[in-house]
């Protein structure tokens, strides 16, 4: 500063005044500088950030707009779906339930199969049956030309008497006949039949014999049990008055001890029921022996 001024020819003098009334005007201005540039730094960073939170704001408004689109959209198309799942369901489980039974319950060609298997299980069973049934109409027959040859030759037996012999023709073998009788020819195989004799019958054996064998009268029948006539009272009403229990009178339900009874009974329950188990309370004073001095109030 005291160059420049050197430069311009002013005195030292003067360039210290001047210097100070410089620096007198300086501190008076710095503060009202300083506040005026705090307020415009303010205002500035206030610009600064109040466009900052417009940017961060638009960016924001943005990326919420296409967030909410694409939450939109999704949502939207899940609606959609379930729609076409709730439209076409029906149509899926008729055809899905379909295809499961044609082929798992109502399959055609597992039943075609079935049925072809049963048609020839039941020929099997049919030829099997038949076979059966001429195999047990044979055993019947069979059985029954048995019984019919045990018949005939049971017959025979009976009626051998009837075979011819040498002198006398039978019955079955007539002469005039050019052969004999088929029954001829049985009786001529079979042997004549014996008679089983009878024994003796024995008496022991008989329902009513006693122990020599000989029989005896059977017993009677037992008598029915009837009232018997005239004036009987009831058998119940007799045994109930008969089993009755026993009902004293009062002087022989009362003890002989009855009074005692009733005087311990009584002092129990005194003992019981007194206040006082300490008997020395309530005996007499030891000034009783001293003569009574009627008490009179002094005027």
């Amino acid at each position: 500063m005291e160059c420049s001024l050197r430069v311009f020819g002013v005195p030292a003098q003067e360039n210290e005044c001047l210097f100070n009334l410089k620096l007198v005007c300086v501190d008076e201005y710095r503060k009202r500088e300083y506040y005026a540039a705090v307020i415009i730094q303010s205002w500035f960073r206030g610009c600064k950030v109040r466009a900052y939170i417009r940017y961060m704001n638009k960016v924001m408004v943005f990326i919420q707009k296409w967030w909410r689109g694409y939450q939109g959209r999704k949502k939207f198309r899940k609606m959609v779906l379930k729609q076409i799942y709730v439209l076409f369901l029906p149509q899926i489980q008729k055809r899905w339930r379909g295809y499961y039974i044609r082929k798992y319950i109502h399959n055609y060609y597992a039943l075609k199969k079935y049925l072809e298997a049963i048609a020839l299980n039941n020929e099997m069973v049919r030829r099997e049956l038949e076979e059966f049934a001429e195999m047990k109409e044979k055993e019947e027959v069979k059985k029954a030309l048995e019984r019919k040859e045990k018949k005939k030759d049971y017959l025979a037996r009976k009626m051998h008497y009837l075979l011819s012999t040498e002198q006398i023709a039978g019955v079955y073998n007539s002469p005039y006949r050019s052969s004999p009788d088929p029954m001829e020819l049985q009786l001529r195989k079979v042997k004549p039949l014996r008679h089983k004799k009878k024994g003796i019958q024995d008496i022991t054996n008989l329902k009513y014999a006693d122990s020599f064998g000989f029989q005896t009268v059977p017993p009677l029948p037992p008598i029915g049990r009837q009232k018997p006539q005239g004036p009987f009272r009831n058998t119940g009403e007799v045994l109930q008055q008969r089993f009755k229990p026993l009902e004293p009178s009062l002087q022989g339900a009362a003890s002989n001890f009855s009074l005692q009874l009733a005087r311990e009974k009584v002092k129990q329950e005194e003992w019981r029921n007194r206040i006082h188990d300490n008997v020395r309370l309530f005996w007499p004073s030891e000034n009783c022996h001293r003569p009574f001095n009627k008490y009179s109030p002094s005027t």
